[in-house]
């Protein structure tokens, strides 16, 4: 994970630079796996900087930039409820998928026991890129 301060994302593709966008990223060796999971395919993943700070508060437990696995952090932003909707981050139009729950390989890049629970409803969630365009740093999230 690479800190950016701006990024292009691509309609139906991701963001560019991104390793699932170069075809690298880990889900996409496990796509010939029949037992694996499938959910809906997201472009961006987006977590709440207000639900790091309750893990840090609640839990005792710091994520380290980069290590909660999401693309982008918001502040002031309710996720959770665009979920099914349409939003504009810069000029970039998304549509929310769904919750993107903790997983297992997070803790385990954070090391610490009790990550994934902490997050339950609060690790972010995931959204496709409807309409290609660019976002930055301090971009609004428009709803």
């Amino acid at each position: 994970m690479q800190a950016r301060q701006e990024v292009k994302a691509v309609a139906e593709r991701e963001l560019r630079g991104d390793r699932y966008f170069d075809g690298r990223g880990l889900w996409n060796f496990l796509d010939d796996d029949p037992n694996r999971e499938v959910k809906e395919a997201s472009d961006v993943t987006f977590i709440e900087a207000e639900a790091l700070a309750a893990v840090k508060r609640d839990a005792e437990i710091e994520i380290p930039p980069g290590a909660h696995r999401r693309n982008v952090t918001t502040a002031d932003v309710p996720l959770n409820h665009l979920v099914g909707q349409t939003f504009t981050v810069g000029d970039v139009v998304c549509e929310g998928i769904q919750l993107c729950e903790p997983c297992g390989y997070m803790q385990s890049l954070v090391g610490e026991e009790g990550l994934s629970e902490s997050l339950v409803h609060r690790g972010g969630f995931n959204a496709s890129v409807v309409e290609s365009g660019q976002f930055a740093v301090g971009d609004e999230v428009r709803w």
